[in-house]
């Protein structure tokens, strides 16, 4: 703490040659923007006794605080690409997998509505490794109590090197008591260390829970941090696993300090920290060396001074480039990243590809009997054919074996229908919405994969239904059956509620001229089998051959007219029942297309989205990550 005498406020007394007064003094009293405190006298101060505090004073003034400002660069473009990852995401997430990314968020708006002129530097390490009287060299004042006492730190203690930083202090919640300015003097007037706010933390390996949870907090809010370790606990798993292991990321706003160099004889110092540097290594921490971004590892004895300088040195170029804020930030948005990197990358290219669509198409039309309509669409065609162009006798032979009677064949194709064809049909629906939501979902993080099953599924739920009133529409064999007795009929069979029957295939326009020539032909034969009659029983006069000639060529004509229609109507026949056939396939495809692809569909927009999202935050990462 700074040791200031009343006569010294008094007086109003000026800062080394300039005439201006330091930084923190106005009217005549130090203020460091937070509390309006005055010193007492250094005698006063007993040597067991606490820190002494400064009784708050008046400050009409308002403290110089500069709005944060960050510097050109992508961290901006990072926030809102993580901003929106997030809001893109709650709906597939849960809450737990975004709270780190929304906490880094929220620290990222609270930091940048504070001070961007001031940087604050925290001094951590274990019980005993002089992180106190590091703290004290670097203010130039003994403001953090040392001694044996163990834990000697309990609350973490602050100096501030300039006005302005009573928002930073208040968000690290460093109650007024224990905020100090550097004592006057070299390290106070340090231009290099204005905007310096250097926070002392308790042990991070205290025996008081309490105290661990405050380096904790404390540690996630500043800019960067500087580790002392000692000659006995470097090694320590404790520090390496809890603390240095997971903020590997975080190097280039990490200093790493072995303390107690005094105390190795000869050239030990220089093997421990090569050491250190090692296990620094290990954890992945990134040294920055040879010129290259990463952690500043050094050896220096707080107690005498040694290398003390130059630490204050390095913290001063740090300060002054006043980017450690943005450094700090990025570091956390990669922290975030990386933690969500499993819940965004797919593994492969994701996604519905043609054959994929092609397939789904062909079990539907498997599941719906496209090719057995098609087939009945032939038949069909061939028998109104047949009806229109064969003859009278074979049609009327027709007629009295399909007439309805036990044993005709409509009654046996009925009776041959499976019971479980519905159930089959249904299977064979549910089987190919489960294939391509699979091959949809393939390779995609577990959420977006979750999603796009349940969007498949959701979108199946009355798919089954929708085909049989398509199958029946087009007249597939069994599905008049297969579609009746559902909900959406309330009762009626698919074909009642579709209009009945599906309509009679078109006739060809040379169908009435083969009518008229089966007819023809049918005539020629009763008419010669008259003439033959009259001529039996004496009403005509004989003779056989003219007659016989024209029944003869009516009884041959028709079977050849019947024949010449039969072979007249295949390739159109074909055609025919291929069109029905691809007609009720398109149709299934488009309902399974409308049902089922395209939620899927969407799912996958949505997670290429979160993912050219994602992209955006990691391009730009500064570890690599």
């Amino acid at each position: 703490m700074t040791a200031v005498t009343d006569e010294d406020h008094g007086k109003g007394k000026s800062r080394g040659d300039s005439g201006e007064k330091p930084d923190g003094v106005k009217d005549g009293r130090w203020d460091d923007g937070l509390i309006a405190r005055r010193a007492a006298a250094a005698a006063a101060r007993d040597a067991d006794g606490p820190v002494p505090v400064l009784a708050p004073a008046d400050d009409d003034a308002e403290p110089q605080v500069e709005a944060y400002a960050p510097a050109d660069g992508p961290l901006p473009a990072r926030l809102d690409a993580l901003r929106e990852l997030v809001g893109l995401s709650r709906a597939r997430l849960d809450r737990d997998t975004l709270a780190e990314a929304g906490r880094v968020l929220d620290e990222a708006a609270a930091r940048q509505r504070l001070s961007s002129r001031h940087t604050v530097v925290a001094v951590a390490g274990a019980t005993g490794s002089g992180k106190s009287t590091l703290f004290n060299a670097l203010a130039g004042a003994p403001i953090s109590d040392t001694g044996l006492r163990r834990p000697t730190t309990s609350q973490p203690i602050a100096c501030s090197w300039t006005d302005g930083a009573a928002g930073l202090l208040d968000r690290l919640a460093v109650p007024g008591r224990l905020r100090r300015r550097p004592h006057p003097g070299p390290a106070a007037f340090d231009e290099a260390l204005q905007g310096l706010v250097l926070v002392d933390l308790p042990d991070h390996d205290s025996a008081a829970t309490e105290h661990r949870d405050q380096v904790d907090r404390v540690l996630a809010l500043v800019d960067a941090v500087i580790w002392v370790v000692d000659p006995e606990k470097y090694a320590d798993a404790a520090l390496h696993e809890r603390y240095l292991r997971p903020l590997a990321g975080h190097a280039e706003v990490t200093f790493v300090v072995l303390n107690q160099t005094d105390r190795l004889p000869g050239d030990a110092a220089d093997l421990v920290l090569d050491d250190l540097r090692r296990l620094l290594d290990e954890d992945g921490i990134a040294l920055g060396e040879h010129g290259e971004p990463g952690a500043t590892v050094m050896s220096l004895s707080a107690l005498t001074g040694d290398g003390v300088p130059e630490l204050r040195e390095m913290i001063g170029r740090f300060v002054s480039d006043r980017t450690a804020a943005t450094r700090r930030l990025s570091a956390d948005v990669d922290a975030a990243a990386a933690r969500l990197r499993k819940v965004y990358v797919a593994q492969g290219r994701p996604g519905l590809g043609e054959r994929a669509r092609e397939e789904f198409a062909d079990r539907l039309a498997e599941a719906v009997g496209a090719a057995a309509a098609g087939q009945a669409a032939e038949r069909e065609w061939r028998r109104n054919a047949s009806r229109a162009c064969g003859t009278p006798w074979l049609r009327l032979w027709r007629w009295y074996e399909n007439r309805g009677l036990p044993g005709s064949l409509d009654r046996l194709g009925q009776a041959l229908t499976p019971p479980e064809e519905e159930l089959t049909a249904r299977q064979r629906v549910e089987q190919a919405v489960r294939i391509v939501a699979d091959d949809a979902a393939d390779g995609l993080p577990g959420p977006w994969a979750q999603a796009v099953r349940e969007a498949a599924f959701t979108g199946a739920q009355g798919l089954p239904e929708a085909l049989d009133e398509l199958a029946v529409k087009a007249g597939a064999p069994g599905a008049a059956k297969r579609g009746g007795g559902t909900e959406t009929g309330k009762g009626k069979s698919a074909a009642d509620r579709l209009g009945g029957r599906p309509p009679k295939p078109p006739r060809p326009k040379w169908w009435p001229a083969a009518v008229l020539a089966q007819a023809s032909m049918t005539l020629l034969q009763i008419f010669g089998g008259l003439w033959l009659v009259g001529q039996i029983i004496g009403v005509l006069e004989p003779g056989l051959v003219t007659p016989a000639l024209i029944m003869l060529g009516g009884v041959v004509g028709g079977p050849l007219v019947e024949w010449a229609c039969a072979a007249a109507i295949r390739g159109p026949a074909r055609r025919y029942g291929q069109d029905a056939e691809r007609r009720l396939r398109e149709a299934a495809a488009g309902c399974g297309r409308a049902r089922v692809l395209d939620p899927v569909a969407a799912e996958l927009v949505r997670y290429r989205e979160v993912r050219e999202r994602y992209v955006t935050v990691t391009e730009f990462s500064t570890t690599g990550r």
